[in-house]
């Protein structure tokens, strides 16, 4: 907590007036931060709860929801977004663990809920990606993540990616109404 000087609620001008940490909004930090990890393990459960159904269910082929527009295709990615630096698991997850460590420094500043749970969808994804790339390969942290969501004319994605995207555009999003 910190001390602004102005008035109290007795009208005493130049007393310490008391307020959270968070601007005054009421919201504690920690809750916050508590919001941002239930978001992302939900987030995790839900990720790898789907990438078993869709290891378990696509494995001997698609299924097609939209002929030539929407399928559910099972496919296993070495590298970042869109397979780049593929085969380079290692190097990704120490990427992928100073996102994490940056999202967990950054979340004691996060002082509204939308921030809080923009945060939590990214750190729920990383931590969902970086489980398959630590579980489903033969070798230290080379594992392929499991990608099934299929729109022709895009990049195959599974939940998790679909969250870190909706937590950036989430962040970007409260950065503006933030500064108007």
């Amino acid at each position: 907590m910190r001390s602004d000087r102005g008035a109290d609620s007795s009208g005493s001008v130049g007393s310490p007036a008391v307020r959270d940490d968070d601007g005054g909004s009421g919201k504690s930090p920690l809750n916050n931060r508590l919001t941002a990890f239930a978001v992302a393990a939900v987030v995790v459960v839900i990720d790898q709860l789907t990438k078993w159904w869709a290891v378990n269910e696509l494995a001997d082929g698609p299924i097609v929801i939209i002929d030539d527009f929407f399928q559910l295709r099972l496919t296993f990615n070495t590298g970042a977004s869109f397979s780049i630096l593929a085969n380079s698991g290692p190097l990704i997850a120490v990427v992928v663990f100073g996102v994490i460590g940056l999202i967990i420094f950054v979340l004691g500043d996060a002082s509204k809920k939308l921030e809080a749970v923009a945060l939590g969808l990214v750190l729920g994804g990383a931590i969902g990606n970086l489980l398959d790339r630590a579980f489903r390969g033969e070798g230290f942290l080379d594992g392929g993540v499991v990608d099934f969501i299929d729109f022709s004319f895009f990049a195959t994605f599974n939940v998790a990616d679909a969250c870190v995207t909706i937590g950036v555009v989430l962040l970007l999003f409260a950065t503006f109404i933030h500064r108007r």
